[in-house]
């Protein structure tokens, strides 16, 4: 099947269709995961159509981590050292200091790997950078602006997308559709999943200071703990991106002391930036995040693929949901390639992609849900004094987080 378009003048339901078009794979949503399993895909001369809701890749608070299991990734694909080359600082260390002391929480300086540090990059730069790259391929195509609205469904199985775009509703046929569209993911409802969530103890407030030219350059991500508070700080080169951590469910009181009360604490918690706190005058300025954690119980159903977040939820912590999603990306196009090629995928070619990525996900939640419950909320709690667990405070127990944040539970190798 070849990527074309012809005219239809026959309408879906009540909307006219202004054209019909082919590919191989239709994949909705142009994140992490949906970029990079379009540029592995179009690698390989599959036709594979890119469908992005928005009109550009620009977000506010993405999460910008790349670890060291996507920079193997982009060395395999040949695209490491070019990546580098765009503006990035690098962290060793996750670091947080309380009373006065300051704790190591993981350190990836002694991995194994070429890349021993997380590369903080903009995630819109990443994204510019991979669909670039794809561009170069023919077989690639990019629909920006794409709403998608319902699935074509014909004897049970997806066989494409219908969406609002450019002219009014248009029409991709498919052999496979691939949702990689978020936690939010349309086409996780209209495929009818449910899934499985976890609570978790926390929210955050994210938001940014500006820079002083007496601050210390290149200084990845720390955090601060201290009263009942939790504070992560990311150098981003040309400001400070802050996430500020609170119990969940207590946000509206939050709100209610006022913007000073923020400022306050703030201060308190990394002084440095008492000199510029003001400049948070309104909570238009703050964007909140509400912390969840689930997957599903089944990532596909025959025509369809859910990928990255919109098949598993992550916590934001250890900042891992971009490469998971990525070697969710990777596995796919290991596993998908040659039925793709073939213009047949099967029920259990898709079932073979959640078995190699069901067990990493799971682990990684659970490993999130302990640092969720034994640190975070350990520092939350202003009654008795902010201690890291046992796990972390040991060099050679330490390792273990450093290498599911790094790594995941396998090593992912994207194959030619």
């Amino acid at each position: 099947m070849t990527v074309n378009s012809v005219q239809n003048s026959e309408s879906s339901q009540e909307h006219s269709i202004v054209d019909v078009q082919h590919t191989n794979c239709c994949i909705v949503g142009g994140g992490p995961a949906g970029a990079v399993l379009a540029l592995l895909l179009a690698r390989q001369n599959i036709p594979v159509m890119l469908l992005e809701v928005h009109k550009d890749f620009d977000r506010e608070f993405r999460g910008d981590t790349l670890h060291p299991s996507v920079m193997e990734i982009m060395e395999q694909l040949g695209l490491a050292e070019k990546l580098l080359e765009l503006p990035h600082t690098k962290m060793r260390q996750l670091t947080i200091q309380a009373a006065g002391n300051t704790a190591t929480l993981v350190d990836l300086s002694s991995l194994k790997t070429k890349y021993p540090y997380i590369t903080i990059l903009p995630q819109v730069k990443f994204l510019e950078f991979i669909i670039a790259e794809a561009q170069r391929y023919p077989s690639f195509q990019l629909v920006m602006g794409a709403n998608a609205q319902e699935t074509i469904v014909e004897n049970g199985v997806v066989c494409g997308i219908r969406y609002r775009g450019r002219g009014g509703y248009h029409e991709v046929r498919s052999t496979l559709t691939v949702g990689a569209d978020g936690r939010f993911s349309r086409l996780r409802q209209l495929a009818g999943f449910e899934p499985i969530k976890t609570s978790s103890p926390m929210d955050v407030l994210w938001f940014r200071l500006p820079r002083s030219p007496h601050d210390v350059k290149d200084s990845g991500v720390g955090g601060r703990a201290g009263g009942g508070h939790l504070l992560v700080t990311i150098d981003r080169l040309d400001y400070w991106q802050l996430g500020y951590i609170i119990l969940k469910g207590s946000y509206q009181k939050l709100r209610e002391s006022g913007i000073e009360a923020l400022q306050k604490s703030v201060a308190e918690l990394a002084p440095e930036f008492a000199d510029r706190v003001e400049q948070l005058k309104d909570w238009s300025q703050i964007s909140f995040l509400s912390v969840e954690s689930s997957r599903l119980p089944r990532w596909y159903r025959p025509g369809l693929l859910l990928i990255g977040d919109a098949a598993h939820v992550m916590s934001p912590v250890g900042g891992v949901g971009i490469n998971y999603a990525i070697q969710d990306a990777v596995v796919a196009a290991n596993v998908l390639s040659n039925p793709l090629k073939n213009d047949r995928v099967h029920l259990w070619d898709l079932a073979e992609v959640q078995r190699q990525r069901e067990l990493p996900t799971r682990v990684i939640q659970a490993f999130q849900s302990f640092m969720q419950e034994r640190i975070i909320k350990g520092a939350l709690d202003s009654d008795r004094p902010f201690t890291p667990p046992l796990l972390l405070q040991l060099p050679i127990l330490r390792n273990i987080p450093a290498r599911l944040i790094g790594f995941g539970l396998t090593r992912v190798r994207v194959r030619n």
